[in-house]
Formats: C-alpha cells, structure tokens, sequence
C-alpha cells in the first residue's frame, strides 16, 4: 500500500469528524440528545477535556496541556511510523489500522489544539433538551444559547486547551434492572452508555482490529518482507 493512499485514508476521516464536529458544535446546545434511528441512536452532545470516550489525565489546566502535548507529539511521530511501516512491506490491513489510529489521534489533537481559540463557549445549559428529531430541535431550540465561531484567539480558552466534542450516542439497551438482581437491581442500566465522535470510533476500530487480526498481518507482513528482499538480493546479483 502506497503511503499517499495511507495518507488519504487519513485525511478523509478527519474531514468527516471535522464537519461533524463543526456542526454539533454551532448547532447544538450542550447537551442536546437528538433521536436519529428511534431510541438506540442519538446525537447526543457534550465535551470533554480528556481522552477518549471522556476519560481523564487530570482536572487541572497543566492535565490537560500535557495531555494535548501528548497527542502532538503522538501524532507528529505517527506520520513517521506509517511511513515506516509501509515502507518495510507490513500488510494493508496493518497500513489501514494504523491509518485509522493516527487519523483518531489528529481528529481529537485538532479539538484540543485550536477549539478554544476560535469557539464561544458551549456550557451546559437549561436550555438543552430531548428531541425526536433534528428538524424538532431546531425549530424549538434557544439560539441565543448556541457557541459560534468567532477571530482566531476570541474563543472560549488557550492553544492545547480546547475541548473535544462528542455527539454519537447508542444507547442499544436502555432498562430498569429487576430487583433480585445482586448489586444492580433496580436500577436504570444502560448499554453503550459512552458518547463519542468519529476520530474515537476510528481509533477503537483501528487497535481492535489488530488485536483480533495481528496474527494474520504479522504473517502477510512477514512474507511480503521476503518477498521484497528475494527481489533486492535478485538485482543485486544480476
């Protein structure tokens, strides 16, 4: 796989999240829960200053500078390794998996690194509401309680202290646990509960994928390693 296909694969995915991000952030209300697919999905939005699915290096302001300095450099380095590992001949599946951890990776750094200098704040607000559908939201919202886009350092904080936004929610069982269930009985149980955008889901996606198949690429990559050397050494001797 050639790395400018690598490349794209990338960029597309931070597009998608991009946009989305964009959207719920200048058109929800923090904490808006949309229904989109009946009651088990929902655009659902919030924001973090954390990792992943909302979690935490630390509550303070330095936590969240080391954690953006972090992912820049994470990221800054993951451009070089899957030039690395593509030019060592590892298996497309392991290029795309890498592909989609570095693409999640840049999608949350850009929240971090750039939000808070060009958004107004979204704090959570009475305002927010459940919806059966986007069209109700928007006619029924609160403008007034909307974040927008404003110059380059109005926003609502510093470089490496913007917020990630989260919108994708699936609720798939949402229930009132019977009461003769040990420790959990009735109360509300709820699964997936985690919010999440589209740079998480590309991360989750990439790492499980090479959990469950490394086997399998590690054996491509082996033979295609082979390969290309058995073809060197060929010119070589002639």
């Amino acid at each position: 796989m050639k790395y400018r296909n690598a490349l794209l694969i990338v960029f597309l995915i931070i597009i998608a999240d991009q946009v989305l991000k964009f959207y719920t952030k200048t058109h929800f209300t923090n904490g808006d829960d949309v229904k989109i697919m009946g009651g088990w999905f929902r655009m659902h939005f919030i924001e973090n200053e954390g990792m992943a699915y909302g979690m935490k290096l630390s509550e303070s302001v330095i936590g969240k500078i080391l954690l953006s300095t972090f992912r820049l450099i994470a990221v800054v380095f993951g451009f070089y390794l899957l030039k690395r590992i593509i030019d060592k001949g590892y298996a497309k599946g392991a290029v795309i998996c890498g592909s989609l951890i570095l693409a999640g990776a840049m999608g949350n750094l850009i929240d971090s690194m750039f939000y808070g200098l060009i958004f107004t704040d979204s704090p959570y607000s009475c305002f927010s509401g459940q919806y059966d559908s986007l069209h109700n939201m928007l006619q029924n919202q609160n403008r007034s309680s909307l974040a927008h886009l404003t110059h380059f350092g109005g926003g609502y904080g510093k470089f490496l202290q913007g917020k990630v936004v989260d919108m994708l929610y699936f609720p798939l069982v949402d229930t009132h646990l019977p009461g003769w269930i040990p420790w959990l009985g009735g109360k509300n149980f709820i699964f997936f509960e985690p919010v999440f955008n589209i740079a998480d889901a590309a991360i989750s996606v990439g790492v499980l994928t090479l959990v469950f198949f490394q086997k399998s690429f590690i054996h491509k990559s082996l033979v295609a390693t082979e390969a290309l050397e058995g073809a060197t050494n060929q010119q070589e001797t002639n």
